[in-house]
């Protein structure tokens, strides 16, 4: 069986469309936001893919944004009825976004796009391929450091995510004790980022420990 195939690239249109949240009633692009949609028993249910039917309440992809829109009632304003929206409302879209970070995750490597394991991943750096660095946040910081040193010559450098353990990383990856691995640039690394982006309004890339700049590897 071939392995799946990232999602079909949008059109242009479809990749520049954009959408009125309904908290700051701002017009921004689709991947800068989460849609929502009305429940079958009237409470507020998180559209991550936007595939669900119904009338779609789009919400900038922060916590505080989503945390306002449940706390203001701007979701029944928006839908004009009565819906319930749980306080844990981002908690779950967190959980949501991270779970569809490791799955992209082993998708990719299962399609040749994710390297892993630190030899194999310097490879990248010096073959300057490497998109992104998923760095475990409980991994040793001695091999970090050395891949992270050489990954600052590369140009660009690559993008650094260190949101997961060691353990969700060899979950999602089928592999054993995944402590370093790398998004190898092309189409999966880039629907990748749309989805770490929005996963950084929810939660830090970085450890705080690490003692690295939030915007570490972004492109200027």
């Amino acid at each position: 069986m071939a392995d799946p195939q990232p999602t079909q690239p949008k059109t242009h249109a479809e990749a520049h469309r954009e959408r009125r949240d309904i908290v700051s009633n701002a017009v921004m692009p689709e991947a800068r936001l989460i849609r929502f949609v009305a429940g079958p028993e009237g409470q507020v249910v998180p559209d991550l893919a936007a595939t669900l039917p119904g009338r779609g309440m789009w919400v900038e992809a922060t916590r505080e944004a989503v945390d306002a829109a449940a706390k203001r009632g701007a979701f029944a304003r928006a839908a004009k009825a009565k819906l319930t929206a749980d306080p844990k409302l981002s908690d779950q879209v967190e959980a949501l976004i991270a779970k569809r970070c490791l799955e992209r995750l082993g998708l990719a490597r299962r399609a040749g796009a994710l390297t892993t394991g630190f030899e194999s991943v310097e490879k990248a750096i010096r073959s300057g391929k490497a998109a992104w660095l998923i760095e475990a946040c409980d991994g040793a910081a001695d091999g970090r450091g050395k891949l992270l040193n050489l990954a600052r010559h590369q140009t660009p450098p690559p993008r650094l995510c260190g949101a997961f353990s060691v353990d969700e990383l060899s979950l999602a990856t089928g592999m054993g004790n995944v402590i370093h691995s790398a998004f190898l640039a092309g189409r999966w690394a880039e629907r990748w980022t749309e989805e770490a982006r929005r996963l950084s309004g929810f939660r830090q890339l970085l450890p705080l420990s690490w003692g690295l700049p939030p915007s570490w590897g972004e492109e200027a």
